[in-house]
């Protein structure tokens, strides 16, 4: 046993790869639902990772210097393509391509109100088909047992493989403010 400070969450996190697309059907969206590549700015970018991930405890880009994170969104590795209901921002695929022929599905997620409904597939078959149209040696992706338990078990259907596992220690965003303390009740809050 490891003891945990109080203030922080610890995470297992799981790696998966792939080395070539496994999803090659197209698979549409449904009606009024549609995925356009965007340069949003820093403040649209935050809120829409907010309303996707902060069930989940995503913090990163939250806390990230709002430069840094410019840069990121501004990059021409980066790909940012945003799912839409109608006009409103529901889902997130971002990509990142990398120096050494890989890419990392960096988010990829929709806001709990849109789960169930279809998108899952379609978001992963956009991800899938943009990652491997470009040279690419290995399409790759975390997840961890705080997001949504579903996950794991849908990047395994898409192809993507187990490769390693490791714990991560952070502090809980609950507890500095970057999170509403009554966000993600699956995980315990200790302070």
């Amino acid at each position: 046993m490891h003891e945990v400070p109080a203030g922080h969450v610890p995470a297992v996190v799981t790696y998966l790869q792939m080395a070539s697309a496994q999803m090659t059907a197209a698979k549409p969206f449904p009606l009024g639902v549609t995925a356009t590549e965007e340069n949003l700015d820093v403040a649209a970018y935050r809120n829409l990772f907010r309303a996707v991930g902060a069930p989940w405890l995503w913090s990163s880009r939250l806390v990230m210097p709002e430069d840094e994170l410019q840069a990121i969104l501004q990059s021409d590795q980066t790909e940012l393509w945003v799912i839409r209901h109608e006009s409103k921002a529901i889902g997130i695929v971002e990509l990142s391509f990398q120096d050494d022929g890989d890419c990392e599905l960096d988010y990829f997620g929709i806001v709990t109100s849109a789960t169930g409904q279809g998108l899952g597939g379609p978001m992963m078959h956009l991800a899938q088909t943009q990652a491997f149209s470009r040279q690419i040696n290995r399409f790759f992706v975390h997840t961890c047992n705080w997001d949504d338990p579903r996950a794991l078990d849908f990047y395994q259907k898409a192809g993507f493989k187990p490769y390693k596992i490791a714990v991560e220690v952070f502090p809980d965003p609950r507890v500095d403010g970057i999170h509403d303390r009554r966000i993600a009740p699956h995980v315990p809050l200790i302070e």
